[in-house]
């Protein structure tokens, strides 16, 4: 595995890391709201590496990328850092953009901007695709709606009450207690003041669903407490025959709560789109 970096159009450092076969079809990860390309496991990305081109961004604000003090409210910027991660490593075609969480909004963002010309399949994962008030893209679930405003708070003592109140939403009752404290730990370790400027942001991408033109997958939990499973139904809607994966219960981490199942959904699609 490689760590590379690119910068975005204000300079800000982009950190991503690489693996898998540089001649496979690239598949390109971006995680959701305070978290970062750890997110995924190492396993699981180790088994995508096996059959694909695996490039897995750290957000701007998130992970080892840098934390500009403004410009999170400005969705061309968003677009431009997916664009320069993908600029650096030489993909023009064939590259498949799966998005979690909030990494579904900066897909679409990307999109808006750059249309499908370097892009051959879309996934959105328990995503949201628009954001702000009476957005139906971007409905937020009840998990979600309690940890705010806590979870933005400089306080310490009420951020940990706050991100601690999410419970096992990002990786369901199942899951083990260290991969819920290794998301947990992100969450905490991303800034307060990233975690707040990420959300004073309005953006309606429902034009930019309606004209997607590649095959898309909306894969969603029906029990997500953080994206209500509302909102994929809403992107489903939009995107022209959309394949969609409705996991019966599942709260906001399906690949944390069944990576073999994730990993299988995946591959089918991302396969099905034949050779790069």
């Amino acid at each position: 595995m490689a760590i590379r970096e690119a910068f975005g159009r204000d300079g800000t450092s982009l950190v991503y890391r690489v693996s898998g076969d540089p001649t496979a079809r690239p598949l390109v990860l971006v995680h959701g709201w305070a978290q970062n390309s750890a997110c995924w496991g190492d396993e699981l990305l180790a088994d995508l590496a096996a059959r694909y081109r695996v490039i897995a961004v750290d957000l701007r604000g998130h992970g080892y990328s840098g934390a500009p003090e403004s410009g999170y409210d400005d969705s061309a910027l968003w677009a431009g850092d997916l664009h320069a991660v993908l600029q650096q490593e030489g993909v023009v075609s064939g590259a498949v953009l799966l998005g979690w969480s909030y990494g579904g909004l900066v897909l679409c963002d990307y999109l808006s901007v750059h249309g499908t010309a370097a892009v051959a399949g879309v996934v959105f994962v328990g995503a949201i695709t628009s954001i702000g008030r009476g957005k139906p893209g971007g409905t937020v679930g009840s998990a979600m709606r309690a940890a705010i405003p806590g979870v933005m708070s400089e306080d310490a003592r009420v951020a940990i009450r706050a991100l601690g109140s999410f419970g096992t939403a990002l990786t369901g009752p199942d899951a083990s207690g260290v991969a819920t404290q290794a998301l947990f730990g992100t969450s905490l370790a991303t800034r307060p003041r990233v975690r707040s400027a990420v959300f004073a942001r309005e953006v309606d991408h429902d034009a930019t669903l309606r004209a997607l033109d590649v095959p898309t997958l909306v894969l969603h939990g029906t029990a997500d407490t953080v994206v209500d499973v509302a909102a994929g139904r809403h992107t489903a809607s939009l995107v022209p025959d959309a394949t969609t994966s409705w996991w019966e219960g599942t709260d906001h981490g399906p690949f944390v709560a069944d990576p073999a199942r994730f990993l299988a959904e995946t591959t089918v699609f991302t396969d099905a789109l034949g050779r790069p």
